[in-house]
């Protein structure tokens, strides 16, 4: 998936800083390239989002040669009043296993997630 991803219209249900925060919840060195193609974002949007999410204390980073290693805060409470109590650890205990789910599900059936 190389340069712009293609263009989604119409609503859905997670906030793309929750599919930044879960991709690197599934892949804690993830490269910004490869955040940015999994969640269909360009690497701009992911940088600004890492960016968001370290300022309010969800994520903070190391740097270990050219790579980052990111470490999340599971035990942050999601910032909506309607989400009030919830921890990140909860969010991403659904959305990172779901995903796992998802790939091999699709993998086995031969759908368009297989997995490489």
């Amino acid at each position: 998936m190389d340069g712009v991803p293609e263009p989604h219209t119409g609503w859905t249900f997670l906030t793309n800083h929750a599919r930044v925060l879960a991709a690197i919840a599934d892949n804690h060195s993830a490269r910004i390239r490869d955040i940015a193609a999994h969640c269909r974002l360009t690497e701009r949007a992911v940088q600004k989002i890492i960016a968001d999410l370290e300022q309010d204390g969800y994520l903070s980073h190391t740097r270990e040669g050219r790579t980052n290693t990111y470490r999340i805060d599971p035990g942050k409470v999601l910032r909506h009043p309607a989400e009030a109590g919830l921890t990140v650890a909860s969010l991403m205990s659904l959305l990172v296993e779901d995903e796992a789910d998802r790939v091999t599900t699709s993998a086995t059936r031969g759908g368009p997630h297989e997995a490489t």
